[in-house]
C-alpha cells in the first residue's frame, strides 16, 4: 500500500475503519482479493511475483498492511519482498509484538517498509527505518511512504477529508470513502516532500490517486469491523485510469480465536 487511513474505535457504530490505495507498476501482475486455497481463513489480494500481499485480514481477525518508505537511494534488488512480511503474519498463529520481535533481526535485509499488524485486542505499527513500534491508542492514523502521520500532503488532505465523513453523524458510506481514495488533487511544488525522486515524480506521486503512463493506484480498499464483529471488505482495481476495471465485495462474522 501507499496511503492506509485508519480510524481505530472513532466511530459509533465500528471498531476500525480502513481505507487504503495500493500503489505499482501497472505490468506487475496480481490478484483481487480472495481466500487463499492454503489457508480459507486468509483473505486478501496477491502479488504474484513474489507470493506475498499488501493487505488482508483473517476470519479470526488477524490483519496486516504494508507500505514503503520511499528511499530510492537504499533500494536494493535483491531484497526479500515486503509483502511476504504481511502474508506470513497472516498465516501464523504469532501475535503482533511476538512476531515484530521474530522479524527485526533480519529488519536491514529488507528495503524501507511500515508494516500495520493488528488481532482484535491491538494494532501496532512497526518501521524498519526508525526500528520503533507504536501500539495505536483509539483515534485517525495517516500513513504513506515515510513514518507514521508523516505530514506530506496527500495525508494531510486524506487525513482531513476522513476525518470529515467520520464526524458527519451518518452511518458511514463506502461511496464517500472511496471518492475520498480517488482524489487526484496534486500538491503544489512548495509543497511537495524531497524523498530523492525527481521534481517531476514528487508531482506524480502527491495526489491521493496516481496516475502515469507506467505507474500509480493499481486497488481502493475499504476494511470495517462494526461494533457486533462484522466485516466489509470492498475492493476496487484499476489500470491507469481513476475508473475502475472490477470490484469485489466480502462481508463475514468474525470467528472465535483459540
Amino acid at each position: 500500500m501507499c496511503l492506509i487511513l485508519l480510524a481505530i474505535r472513532k466511530h459509533p457504530d465500528y471498531k476500525l475503519i480502513l481505507a487504503a490505495n495500493r500503489d505499482e507498476f501497472y505490468e506487475r501482475p496480481s490478484e483481487p482479493p480472495h481466500f487463499w486455497k492454503e489457508d480459507p481463513r486468509v483473505l486478501a489480494g496477491r502479488d504474484l511475483v513474489a507470493e506475498g500481499t499488501w493487505l488482508g485480514i483473517t476470519r479470526q481477525g488477524r490483519l496486516a498492511a504494508v507500505t514503503n518508505y520511499r528511499d530510492p537511494a537504499s533500494l536494493r534488488a535483491s531484497a526479500p519482498s515486503r509483502g511476504k512480511l504481511v502474508s506470513d503474519f497472516l498465516l501464523s498463529p504469532l501475535e503482533p509484538a511476538v512476531y515484530l520481535e521474530r522479524i527485526r533481526p533480519e529488519k536491514d535485509r529488507y528495503n524501507g517498509f511500515n508494516l500495520i499488524l493488528g488481532n482484535r485486542d491491538q494494532i501496532v505499527c512497526y518501521s524498519n527505518r526508525s526500528d520503533e513500534t507504536a501500539r495505536l491508542a483509539p483515534g485517525v492514523y495517516g500513513l504513506s511512504n515515510r513514518f507514521l502521520d508523516t505530514p506530506w500532503p496527500k495525508v494531510v488532505r486524506a487525513k482531513a477529508r476522513f476525518e470529515q465523513i467520520l464526524h458527519a453523524g451518518k452511518p458511514i458510506s463506502a461511496e464517500s470513502l472511496f471518492l475520498l481514495l480517488k482524489d487526484q488533487t496534486m500538491a503544489t511544488d512548495d509543497m511537495l516532500p524531497s524523498t530523492g525522486v525527481p521534481i517531476e515524480w514528487e508531482r506524480i506521486l502527491s495526489p491521493i490517486f496516481i496516475t502515469s503512463p507506467a505507474y500509480g493506484t493499481r486497488s481502493s480498499t475499504l476494511l470495517l469491523i462494526d461494533k457486533q464483529d462484522q466485516v466489509t471488505f470492498m475492493e476496487r482495481t484499476f489500470n491507469g485510469s481513476p475508473e475502475p476495471v472490477s470490484a469485489s465485495e466480502f462481508q463475514f462474522v468474525l470467528e472465535p480465536t483459540g
